[in-house]
């Protein structure tokens, strides 16, 4: 067991977000579609998170960071008393002249695949003052697929060290922009890595004109990350409810389930044995579900009633479900939708007991009422209660 500080806890705050598979590109603008929730949520039980990055070479500790806190992140959002429907964005920027200007990474509910965009990010360039924060800003403002749902708790979490260009002609600046986020109900929060006076000043501001909050934290963050003896099984059972997907519909619909298995293959063959726990204990969560399983997953279609077996023609089912009589592909569903449960239901059990070993680990140093990962979560706490979403018990780590 190791207890240590690690940067990013602006990423702690993002457990959100993204419509089925998100689009990485370049040019600052596009659109996915978001997939209907798996869960019985009202309209008002979403929460959409953007996260404008700063992923020049000083940002370096703060990256690598996200990569480990994202599903504690998810995890903290989804503990609200409604199991808000979580859908998480991202727009990395540099500056002119730097390998790109913009990345983006749209809106999703598929975590999975935003994660792994996320793992390949890696920071450079920069070292020459001001960075393109203004269009990062209109980038995340105009160039995502936010919903109009105006019940959802939709913010955008600016994050970086240095200053914008204010300098470049025939651009928008951050005043006109965080305008146009207003009026579409985005919050706009700045989390300052550093100390640099200059960046100061205009994060102040753009929190204050984005009606959200602005904070300060030390280059490399300073979330609180703690692995526990827990973690190496939670791995394992995340590994196994991954393997319980089966998808249905036509060759095309198949197809486009590829990009979401061969990211979760990707990230359990890479990402860090605490961060596959945590997100062992997202993906057992109601609002997890939707991330987990996407769109025309048999086994959730067929338990929930929205589908029957015997309805679904047998080019349109998996392909080794397809090979089995029809008595006998019941019967196959019927268990694994057994056994999914029972995975789902050990989850839970070890995500309490990892709950418990990190409440005594955090109490024994001095709790965290200081960490970035409680001041982000009281963030996101006040400014989703008006739409309706209740949080008690602090930040998941």
């Amino acid at each position: 067991m190791k207890t240590k500080l690690i940067g990013l806890g602006l990423f702690a705050l993002t457990a959100t977000v993204i419509g089925i598979y998100p689009s990485l590109y370049s040019s600052a603008f596009g659109t996915v579609a978001h997939p209907p929730p798996r869960h019985t949520l009202t309209q008002s039980a979403e929460i959409e998170v953007v996260f404008v990055l700063d992923t020049t070479g000083s940002m370096d500790g703060l990256i690598a960071t996200a990569k480990e806190k994202i599903w504690s992140i998810a995890n903290t959002m989804a503990q609200s008393q409604q199991a808000p429907r979580i859908s998480m964005g991202l727009v990395a920027y540099r500056d002119r002249g730097d390998g790109y200007v913009t990345q983006v990474v749209d809106l999703s509910s598929d975590l999975d695949t935003m994660y792994a965009r996320l793992m390949d990010f890696k920071a450079d360039g920069g070292g020459d003052g001001p960075e393109s924060v203004n269009l990062a800003l209109r980038t995340a403002v105009e160039g995502i697929s936010w919903s109009q749902n105006p019940n959802s708790y939709k913010a955008i979490f600016l994050v970086g060290d240095a200053p914008p260009h204010m300098d470049y002609g025939n651009e928008q600046r951050y005043p006109e922009i965080l305008a146009a986020a207003t009026r579409k109900g985005i919050v706009v929060n700045a989390i300052q890595c550093g100390q640099m006076p200059q960046t100061t000043a205009h994060w102040t501001e753009i929190a204050r004109l984005g009606n959200g909050r602005y904070l300060q934290v030390e280059q490399a963050g300073g979330a609180v990350a703690i692995a526990t003896p827990f973690d190496a099984d939670l791995a394992e059972l995340s590994a196994e409810l991954d393997r319980t997907r089966m998808y249905y519909g036509t060759e095309s619909e198949r197809a486009a389930t590829e990009t979401k298995l061969a990211s979760a293959e990707k990230l359990e063959a890479d990402a860090s044995l605490s961060s596959r726990a945590r997100r062992a204990v997202f993906n057992a969560s109601a609002s997890g579900a939707a991330s987990l399983f996407g769109e025309r997953e048999l086994l959730e279609d067929v338990a929930a009633g929205r589908v029957e077996l015997a309805d679904i023609p047998q080019e349109e089912l998996p392909a080794t479900l397809a090979a089995l009589p029809a008595p006998a592909q019941a019967a196959a569903v019927e268990a694994e939708v057994k056994r999914r449960a029972e995975l789902r239901q050990r989850i839970d059990e070890l995500a309490a007991e990892r709950d418990d070993f990190i409440s005594r680990e955090v109490g024994e140093s001095g709790g965290a009422e200081d960490s970035l990962d409680n001041r982000i979560y009281e963030m996101v706490r006040d400014q989703a209660a008006p739409k309706g979403l209740i949080y008690e018990g602090g930040p998941k780590f």
